[in-house]
């Protein structure tokens, strides 16, 4: 029986030692796999690091376009600004320009303190006329005459009267004539207007 004890714990042994043979190459296959995989994951950690700073590259390239692009918009509508302010103070200059000589007349009118009556009447008729003229020149019309019919786009009645010998909606009668600029309005005609 000593010899059947005896070998079995041989065969055991024996068994035994076939894994023992074996175990070490799987280790050894192991740290192998193990630095495949590192590598093949720092491979990828490298190509997604890559891919992150071209990404954040091109990010700030946007960033940098947009900010240069908000600027110069920012830019462009303060010298817009400029230049209308620049266009409204050249236009105002050219009307005034214009009027300073029918100031001068008046001045020289007020001056004249031995004019007679029938002078100082030529002489504001004068200035009147050099007035229009200057409205003329600068395609301001005047409108609003007695007889025409009412336009509530270009007129504003301030009396309406009850008058059967003239048509309905008629002006009879014009307080203070309108003005327009091509079609533009400056101001209404003050007119009182037939029922």
């Amino acid at each position: 029986m000593n010899t059947t004890q005896n070998a079995e714990p041989e065969n055991q042994k024996a068994e035994q030692q076939p894994e023992e043979n074996t175990a070490p190459a799987q280790k050894e296959e192991s740290p192998k796999r193990k630095e495949k995989k590192e590598k093949g994951e720092d491979q990828e950690a490298e190509r997604l690091q890559e891919q992150l700073d071209a990404m954040q590259k091109e990010l700030d390239a946007q960033k940098d376009q947009y900010l240069r692009l908000a600027a110069e918009y920012d830019n462009f509508r303060k010298r817009s600004q400029r230049e209308r302010e620049a266009a409204f103070n050249d236009s105002k200059a050219v009307v005034l320009t214009e009027i300073l000589p029918v100031i001068d007349n008046f001045e020289r009118a007020a001056q004249n303190k031995a004019a007679s009556y029938e002078d100082f009447q030529k002489g504001i008729d004068m200035t009147f006329q050099q007035l229009m003229e200057i409205f003329t020149k600068l395609g301001v019309e005047p409108f609003g005459e007695a007889g025409e019919p009412f336009d509530p786009n270009i007129h504003n009645a301030v009396m309406h009267v009850e008058d059967e010998a003239l048509d309905e909606n008629v002006v009879t009668d014009v307080f203070s004539k309108g003005y327009k600029l091509g079609d533009r309005v400056l101001r209404h005609a003050m007119v009182k207007v037939a029922n």
